[in-house]
């Protein structure tokens, strides 16, 4: 099969739909590397991104070339794409984040689309209106278009099915897996570098996400108040303008100390960093499905996140889950893992155990199963 994807993720974001994106293509080249996967993206992007999707035979990255490199590059994804598929002789192309290009079906090429959430619907106040009415014009779009819908949790499946009235039968949940160097201990010489590099406490609760008002990262911190002192956060992500407002809180209530919020972390970083956390914490209003729940528990560390989403999908029945808007719920159950090593303990092995669910493997039969039945 030759098989296309929208690669501009891949190429030019770090998190999110960046890492789904590199994710997806690399376990299919590496379970089912008889198949040709062309990679479309509008430039070249960051070299650093480029270079985690592993050359194989079997994967090719495509530029706008000839007269497309005079086009806006939006206008390439959007219209110019379709074209250029077809000349390439490709039978299905894959969306990877939310959207297709127009004119597939009029082409006679197959499409899926991936939905990751509907986070803009549910919850409006954390977007611009200007930022949800793009993305729903776009999302429904994808959604009616593709001939397979895939949505990275039930979550996300069921609120395709309520705010776009799409039929059941047209969506198929595949979750998600992580990075393989999460699934491996680091080295206990590379630890000692990262721990150094970024002065990390003995004991740290960690948190991994966008630094923006949706991830409520000031719930934790609130919560830290009511933990031992010997105990901080470690909180690593994007800054936002909500940043501002947690180091003003953070100031206020003198927790300079015991609070780092980290920018800019190498991927290949992270491992090292989880594997030497006490505990990771995720306590989001919302998400489509929680990729950091499946690092931590890779790493070996327990969990604990937010009800009202779906986190329990990717954390499994072992993990904690408090009320997002409760700080001391939250700190109850930040103590109870803490002072308790046996608690611990069977969080970890039982995590270990339910991440098994979203192997890489079992994810590439998954998507292979479904392109294979629409071609």
């Amino acid at each position: 099969m030759k098989i296309g994807f929208d690669a501009k993720r891949i190429t030019h974001n770090k998190t999110g739909l960046g890492n789904y994106s590199r994710y997806i293509v690399n376990i299919l080249s590496a379970f089912y590397p008889d198949n040709s996967y062309e990679l479309y993206s509008p430039s070249e992007g960051n070299p650093r991104l480029h270079a985690l999707v592993k050359e194989t035979p079997s994967v090719q990255f495509h530029y706008p070339s000839g007269l497309f490199t005079w086009i806006p590059t939006a206008f390439w994804r959007s219209f110019a794409l379709t074209s250029v598929l077809k000349e390439d002789s490709v039978g299905l192309f894959h969306g990877l984040s939310n959207e297709l290009p127009y004119g597939l079906k009029s082409r006679n090429i197959k499409s899926v689309v991936t939905i990751h959430d509907l986070i803009f619907l549910r919850y409006p106040q954390f977007y611009r209106r200007i930022d949800r009415v793009i993305y729903t014009n776009k999302f429904l779009r994808a959604c009616k278009e593709a001939d397979c819908i895939i949505a990275i949790s039930e979550m996300t499946k069921r609120d395709i099915i309520r705010f776009f009235n799409i039929d059941a039968d047209k969506i198929h949940v595949i979750y998600q897996g992580c990075d393989l160097s999460f699934t491996h201990p680091a080295e206990e010489e590379r630890k000692a570098l990262v721990r150094s590099a970024y002065n990390l406490p003995k004991r740290y609760i960690l948190n991994v996400g966008s630094i923006e008002k949706r991830k409520n990262l000031l719930l934790v911190i609130k919560a830290l108040k009511q933990v031992d002192e010997d105990v901080s956060l470690v909180a690593i992500g994007k800054r936002t303008e909500y940043t501002d407002q947690l180091e003003k809180y953070i100031m206020d209530n003198d927790l300079s100390k015991r609070v780092r919020l980290l920018d800019g972390v190498p991927f290949e970083d992270l491992p090292a960093i989880y594997q030497q956390a006490s505990l990771f914490v995720y306590p989001s209003f919302f998400e489509g499905f929680g990729i950091p729940i499946i690092e931590a528990l890779h790493s070996g560390i327990p969990v604990i996140a937010a009800t009202g989403s779906c986190l329990e999908e990717a954390g499994g029945p072992d993990s904690i889950y408090v009320n997002p808007n409760n700080e001391s719920d939250m700190a109850q159950s930040i103590n109870s893992v803490l002072s308790s090593p046996v608690l611990a303990e069977k969080m970890i092995k039982a995590g270990k155990e339910y991440v098994q669910n979203f192997s890489d493997k079992t994810i590439a039969r998954q998507l292979m199963e479904l392109y294979k039945g629409l071609l």
